[in-house]
């Protein structure tokens, strides 16, 4: 499936789509990480849980469980909060 990179995650990837495989957003985000190393401890938590400053999107919803189960020929979009002062 195409998965669409924040700009703050981009050091790993090195460009904003990429594409990964699997039938979970667990299992897209554990093929994220084998191809480009790191990149999902940027986004899980040491609980297994989704950071806070981390939304993932799927077909225009909100994924919140990473058991959420995703079909191959869609879209995954990452977005990445930024906050500043």
């Amino acid at each position: 499936m195409k998965v669409l990179i924040p700009s703050a995650l981009r050091s790993y990837t090195t460009q904003g789509e990429v594409e990964a495989s699997g039938a979970t957003l667990a299992s897209v985000l554990a093929d994220l990480d084998r191809r480009y190393p790191g990149i999902r401890f940027r986004m899980i938590d040491e609980q297994q849980q989704i950071r806070a400053h981390i939304r993932f999107f799927y077909a225009s919803k909100q994924l919140r469980d990473l058991a959420q189960p995703l079909d191959a020929n869609g879209e995954l979009i990452i977005v990445q909060a930024l906050s500043g002062g």
